[in-house]
């Protein structure tokens, strides 16, 4: 009896240990590809984005935050990036343009959220732009705890020498170039944990020429450079124990008129896409409209990486993959009410509300949540009182078994 059961612990043991020798190391990439509207990528040939998405989904998408709400957002450049970075609209991450003067560093970025809680992952930056990884990523920095990124390519832009300035900007395609040759050759040799990759000249070339040829030329160069990335994955998890997720997206569309404008927040400037290797796609990214703020919450899903509550109840995305159990949150005070809604996206679930009259998260402090029940998801809607907690500004946050959302209400803004 003795051997036998000696026997089925070392059967066990050998199944453990191959078991773990078998799981995958999961390593993700985003990339930005800037200032292609969702109309131009579906009508040009992108034949390396067509394969991608073959292996989990191409998403219209948006940015902009909520249209004539309190997290409006401008479709800017540095804003855009920003959104992704934190899962959070304007409103809280304080980048409202491309001068990146006051980040609100108390809502982290992906890469501290992973950096947090694996320190030894590494993290990579590949940019023409100096100013993502020294201001919006916030390498070195006190406020970031002094995030290092390990791995980064980027500031080429400076460059006049190598990267001579002329007057049809043909001088940022070659810069692309080159973030795309030391992105590649770092995911071959290094594989940081997670990299962020950006790419310009398509924004230039929007901004210069609208809606012609010119325009569309550039980026069809960016699908050929996106090829080169995904070849480099590919050889990663041919050669390698690991497991790859892509996120290809922009920062913003384009105005209707000419192609040439954004900023504001028509329909066409709000318009983006995503493009995915994503597996398990939930029923919130086909069948609702997604946000640049979605992919941190997804990306985070997918490596593992477990969201503190009080960040969890900051963020404005929701996962793509995997459960969710709420949607599209809305609240609204009627005479010492809140009435909340949602969309109940996983049946039989209960869901509890807290509420705060405070802000004090914007400074890195606590803020007085006071739990106010526990309500049946499937209603999708609550009313709560609040008369004993009179205030011109509430936040408001729903917790799901699988997902937590967040809506404020300030004082109404006259227009």
């Amino acid at each position: 009896m003795v051997a036998k059961i000696s026997k089925s612990v070392l059967l066990l043991l050998l199944i453990g240990t191959s078991v773990v020798a078998q799981q995958k190391v999961k390593k993700a990439l985003f990339i930005i590809a800037d200032g292609i509207p969702a109309d131009v990528i579906e009508k040009l040939p992108t034949p390396n984005l067509n394969v991608i998405a073959k292996q989990g989904a191409y998403l219209r998408a948006h940015v902009g935050g909520d249209k004539d709400a309190y997290n409006q957002t401008p479709t800017i450049s540095a804003v855009g990036y920003n959104s992704l970075l934190t899962g959070t609209w304007f409103n809280k991450h304080n980048v409202p343009d491309n001068d990146i003067k006051d980040p609100n560093y108390s809502y982290p970025t992906i890469f501290r959220l992973l950096k947090d809680q694996y320190p030894n992952k590494k993290i990579a930056v590949f940019s023409s732009w100096l100013d993502n990884r020294t201001k919006l990523v916030g390498d070195g920095l006190d406020q970031t705890n002094k995030i290092h990124v390990d791995y980064h390519a980027d500031g080429f832009e400076l460059d006049t020498i190598n990267f001579k300035h002329d007057n049809e900007s043909a001088y940022m395609h070659r810069i692309d170039e080159k973030v795309i040759e030391e992105a590649s050759a770092s995911i071959k040799k290094n594989a940081p944990d997670l990299s962020w990759v950006y790419l310009e000249y398509t924004d230039d070339m929007g901004h210069r020429y609208g809606d012609d040829p010119q325009y569309y030329t550039a980026i069809e160069m960016m699908d050929k450079q996106i090829g080169k990335i995904w070849a480099a994955i590919q050889y990663r998890e041919k050669n390698f124990n690991e497991d790859w997720q892509i996120f290809i997206t922009t920062d913003h569309g384009r105005d209707e008129r000419t192609g040439k404008n954004h900023g504001g927040q028509s329909v066409r400037q709000r318009s983006t896409w995503m493009v995915t290797n994503a597996k398990g796609l939930n029923s919130y990214a086909k069948y609702y409209y997604p946000a640049i703020v979605d992919i941190t919450p997804t990306i985070a899903r997918f490596m593992n990486i477990t969201i503190p509550a009080k960040y969890k109840q900051e963020l404005d995305g929701t996962p793509l993959t995997g459960p969710v159990s709420i949607s599209e949150l809305k609240a609204n005070l009627i005479q010492g009410n809140i009435d909340v809604s949602w969309k109940p996206l996983n049946k039989g679930e209960k869901v509890k509300i807290w509420v705060a009259a405070t802000n004090n998260f914007k400074e890195g402090k606590p803020d007085d949540y006071k739990l106010v029940g526990e309500f049946d998801a499937d209603a999708g809607h609550a009313l709560i009182s609040v008369k004993d907690r009179p205030s011109t500004f509430y936040k408001v946050v729903v917790v799901g078994k699988y997902n937590t959302g967040n809506r404020w209400i300030t004082p109404e803004v006259k227009k």
